[in-house]
C-alpha cells in the first residue's frame, strides 16, 4: 500500500510531489487527477503511479493530500467519502476551509491537517504553515508529517485560527515577490541593462536578502538601515517607495488575500 496519496496534480500538488521524491520512492506515492493525459505525463516524468479514480487513490494511502481547488471539493468529497478511514490523515491544502467544515462534510471520526504550502516547494525551498487537528496524532505520525512537510522546505506550526494569515505571507506571497523582481528588472532595463541580466540580478538580490533575514536573525528594518548610507542612493530609493505607498500596497494585498480566504466555504 502506498503511504502518500494526492488528489489533484496542479502546480502545488506537483511541486510537493517533486519535493517528496527526494526522500520517498515513487512506489510510496500514488495520485489521481481529473485529466488522464496529465496523469500519464506526470507518471512518465516521475515514476509515481496514478490511480484509476479518486476513490481508488484515497483507499490506498495513509496520508491523503487534497490538492484541488475549493470549487471542486463537492465532487471530490462525493468520490472519496465512503472509502476514508479513521486511521488515515487527510491533509488539506485549500485556503479558507476549516477542520470543522471537513468533519461535517466527510465524517466526525476522521483526522485532518490544514497546510498552506507555496510553489517554491518545487525547488525544496517551500514554506508551509501547518495546523494539526488537536491531539489526535501519535508521536510517530507527527514525525512522519514533519518529514513530509520539510522534504520540500521549511515548516511552521500555527494555530488553526491563523491559517488565513499564513495564506497571505506564505501561500500567495511568491506572486508578489515575482512582481517585485519583474518591476526591479524593468527599472534596470529602463537605464540600459539587458533584460536577462536585469532579471538575474534582481532575483539574486531577493534571494540573498532573504537569506540575510533568515541566517542573521536581524530584523528586516535593521538590515534595511545597514544598506542606507546617509545621503546615499539607497535612502533616496527608499524614500521614493514610501512616497508611492509601497508598504501600504503590500499590506493591502495581504488584506485582499485574507478577505478572500475567509469567504471560501
Amino acid at each position: 500500500m502506498a503511504k502518500i496519496g494526492f488528489i489533484g496534480m496542479g502546480n502545488m500538488g506537483f511541486a510537493i510531489l517533486k519535493g517528496l521524491l527526494k526522500i520517498y520512492e515513487p512506489a510510496d506515492m500514488v495520485f489521481s487527477s481529473a485529466h488522464r493525459e496529465k496523469m500519464e505525463r506526470v507518471t512518465e516524468q516521475t515514476g509515481v503511479p496514478h490511480a484509476a479514480s479518486n476513490a481508488d487513490c484515497a483507499a490506498q494511502v495513509k496520508y491523503l493530500l487534497l490538492a484541488v481547488k475549493p470549487q471542486y471539493f463537492d465532487a471530490v468529497f462525493a468520490d472519496i467519502k465512503e472509502v476514508l478511514r479513521p486511521d488515515q490523515v487527510i491533509i488539506s491544502l485549500a485556503p479558507g476551509l476549516t477542520i470543522e467544515s471537513y468533519r461535517q462534510r466527510l465524517g466526525s471520526n476522521l483526522r485532518f491537517v490544514r497546510a498552506m504550502p507555496n510553489t517554491p516547494a518545487l525547488l525544496g525551498e517551500g514554506m508551509t504553515g501547518v495546523s494539526y487537528d488537536g491531539g489526535l496524532f501519535t508521536e510517530e505520525e507527527k514525525r512522519e508529517l514533519e518529514t513530509l512537510f520539510t522534504s520540500f522546505g521549511k515548516l511552521q506550526l500555527v494555530e488553526e485560527r491563523l491559517m488565513d494569515a499564513v495564506g497571505c505571507v506564505s501561500g500567495s506571497s511568491p506572486a508578489f515577490v515575482y512582481m517585485f523582481i519583474e518591476a526591479l528588472a524593468d527599472g534596470a532595463v529602463k537605464y540600459g541593462l539587458p533584460r536577462a541580466a536585469a532579471c538575474q540580478m534582481a532575483a539574486q538580490a531577493v534571494l540573498g536578502s532573504a537569506k540575510m533575514v533568515l541566517e542573521t536573525g536581524k530584523h528586516p528594518e535593521q538590515l534595511k538601515d545597514e544598506v542606507c548610507s546617509p545621503g546615499g542612493t539607497t535612502i533616496q530609493g527608499v524614500s521614493a517607495l514610501e512616497e508611492a505607498g509601497f508598504r501600504s500596497a503590500v499590506i493591502r494585498a495581504c488584506d485582499a488575500c485574507y478577505k478572500k480566504s475567509t469567504e471560501i466555504q
